[in-house]
């Protein structure tokens, strides 16, 4: 059955009703609501974590520092989203919450996975209740757990997969085939988001620039949420113009 014979008939009416083919029309078109959001990455590292986000800034009368697209969820965690950034601020509060929750109950810190298994569960549930619907963001939870740096993915649909590398939003395709040929475990943070800008350079063209992008990033041994300075950006941006000019003969 066509997908506009879908709609027709109304299957994509509710998220609790599947179509003839066994399809959820609803979460599907969440997914589609992320792949429209703009890009992020994020990539382990040798010596940490880093995320990297165009914060897609489009006016220049927007404040670029009111548009958040990275946060920090607790010391040793931060998360990155792509799709309805409102749906993601609902997620990383919770998250948040989550985090301190278990810090005062237990005088510990939370484990990444623990916080990527909560956000799951609540966009699992709006994808089977009625009256609700799916989340439209997918986000990128990365944290060190027990000198480990680990990056997980979730989906509109509740699931989630860990990588070592991954994107999301409009340029994912072309991000992830830069990941696939150029990405090495051995990298280090600073290569990592050397790559990273590289990635979204190719993916945005002339529309490229410093103010649109956010990056932060956690190492192993300070297991510390931090953010690059502009400074930093720019340099590194900078490196990705030397690199492409012609050797002097």
């Amino acid at each position: 059955m066509q997908p506009m014979q879908h709609q027709m008939m109304g299957y994509d009416r509710a998220i609790t009703m599947f179509s003839p083919d066994g399809r959820l029309l609803q979460v599907e078109y969440a997914k589609k609501t992320v792949r429209q959001g703009s890009t992020a990455i994020g990539m382990v590292c040798s010596d940490g974590i880093v995320l990297v986000a165009d914060k897609r800034v489009v006016d220049s009368l927007v404040v670029p520092e009111s548009v958040e697209k990275i946060w920090m969820i607790d010391e040793h965690i931060g998360a990155a989203a792509s799709g309805i950034l409102s749906d993601a601020r609902v997620l990383v509060d919770r998250a948040q919450v989550r985090a301190q929750q278990n810090r005062v109950t237990y005088d510990s810190e939370i484990d990444s996975l623990t916080i990527v298994k909560d956000m799951c569960d609540l966009m699992q549930v709006c994808t089977q209740s009625g009256g609700l619907r799916p989340f439209g963001v997918s986000v990128l939870v990365a944290g060190i757990d027990d000198h480990t740096p680990r990056l997980f993915e979730t989906d509109p649909i509740g699931i989630y997969f860990q990588y070592k590398a991954t994107a999301i939003g409009e340029g994912e395709v072309e991000v992830e085939e830069i990941l696939h040929s150029e990405y090495k475990p051995e990298l280090t943070i600073d290569e990592g988001l050397k790559l990273s800008l590289k990635a979204l350079k190719k993916v945005l063209g002339e529309n490229f620039s410093i103010q649109r992008i956010d990056a932060a990033y956690i190492t192993i041994a300070e297991k510390k949420f931090r953010r690059h300075t502009k400074a930093k950006i720019e340099k590194t941006a900078a490196e990705l113009k030397d690199d492409k000019k012609p050797a002097k003969k």
